[in-house]
């Protein structure tokens, strides 16, 4: 049986803002697929791409001076080819967006209540009456109690998580069949961001959405993430079927990410592992590797060799852009899982002659 065609196809994105200093290689080539249903978690440290790749489908780097090439195919329309117009249409019915900051997307002076019926009467042709009344339901929806008196409140007024449940009542007043949810619990305490994930969660059961969520936080994607991409300097680096890599993550900057995270089981004492240096500046890129660099594991040949992302050898839907050998890359990886530092890894690795 044939599968279904995805939801959303990114193909060889990339997206370049003109500056001063030169051309900022936002992002640079990447592709992914999103399906009906399920949830993708692009993840990366500030500057990666992320944000603006995921600004880029719904359109709202045109009005920065992006220069964008590449296809965006939602249901089969190339988004980057409609107008502005065309994309107005989608935009907030189709495909919705959470921002990471809601206290910056409400207006402050204007009261919950009317800013959703706003977003109702935007993309409805209802009465004020069937707008209010769909907007309290919506507060009832995302786990607002006292919906009705809460409706005449400030954004002031509610707490964060409040406030973020409002901003996903807002992206859900059309049902639309993509959300994009741009680092939607940075700011909030981890019981509430526990709250807000198990709300997406179960919204996106109900309702039958897509997710794309955009994060530097792995725990999230761990929490809800169907498929996992990880960006590094406007590229994909790793991408795979989330607990794939998790289990087995085969890119150094991935294994960064996740040896950074704290764990119940880590010594008080014991400090977290920082990757190395910083990302490179998206004007300059480093030649051949770009995270070769900051890579404790880089040899000579990676600063003039360009990685492109192909398939693990017995892992067809696992892809990687790296140029250590699959072998050696699984090698160093059982070694840091089990402790050691990357320095005792490649030390091991030489005392036991390498592994192909």
């Amino acid at each position: 049986m044939t599968a279904d065609p995805p939801l959303l196809r990114v193909e060889d994105l990339r997206v370049q803002f003109p500056g001063d200093d030169g051309l900022v290689h936002a992002v640079d080539g990447i592709g992914f697929e999103v399906r009906s249903g399920r949830t993708l978690g692009i993840v990366g440290e500030s500057g990666s791409g992320k944000t603006v790749a995921s600004m880029t489908i719904l359109g709202l780097t045109r009005r920065q001076g992006a220069q964008i090439s590449g296809r965006v195919l939602f249901e089969g329309k190339d988004l980057v080819t409609l107008s502005e117009e065309q994309l107005r249409a989608i935009r907030g019915n189709e495909i919705a967006m959470i921002f990471q900051d809601p206290l910056s997307s409400l207006h402050p002076l204007y009261r919950i209540g009317r800013q959703l019926v706003e977003a109702v009467l935007t993309h409805q042709d209802v009465s004020k009456a069937a707008a209010r009344r769909r907007a309290v339901e919506l507060l009832g929806l995302v786990g607002i109690p006292d919906r009705s008196r809460r409706m005449d409140a400030f954004p002031h007024e509610f707490s964060g998580g409040m406030r973020q449940r409002v901003m996903i009542a807002m992206a859900l007043v059309n049902e639309p069949k993509l959300l994009i949810a741009d680092e939607p619990t940075t700011a909030l305490d981890v019981t509430v961001q526990a709250q807000i994930l198990a709300l997406m969660e179960r919204l996106q059961r109900e309702l039958g959405m897509a997710i794309v969520i955009v994060t530097h936080d792995l725990g999230v994607v761990a929490e809800m993430a169907d498929d996992l991409a990880v960006m590094y300097a406007g590229r994909i680096v790793e991408a795979a079927p989330a607990a794939e890599a998790f289990a087995s993550p085969e890119h150094p900057y991935t294994w960064g990410l996740l040896r950074s995270i704290p764990s119940l089981g880590r010594r008080r004492d014991e400090d977290l592992l920082a990757i190395p240096g910083a990302p490179p500046s998206l004007i300059s890129r480093p030649s051949g590797c770009h995270f070769h660099p900051r890579c404790p594991y880089a040899e000579p040949d990676h600063a003039r060799i360009d990685p492109q992302l192909e398939p693990v050898a017995d892992q067809p839907e696992h892809l990687v852009a790296c140029l250590l050998g699959s072998g050696e890359r699984r090698r160093l990886w059982a070694k840091l899982r089990a402790g050691a530092t990357p320095e005792q890894a490649i030390a091991e690795g030489r005392t036991a002659g390498g592994t192909a």
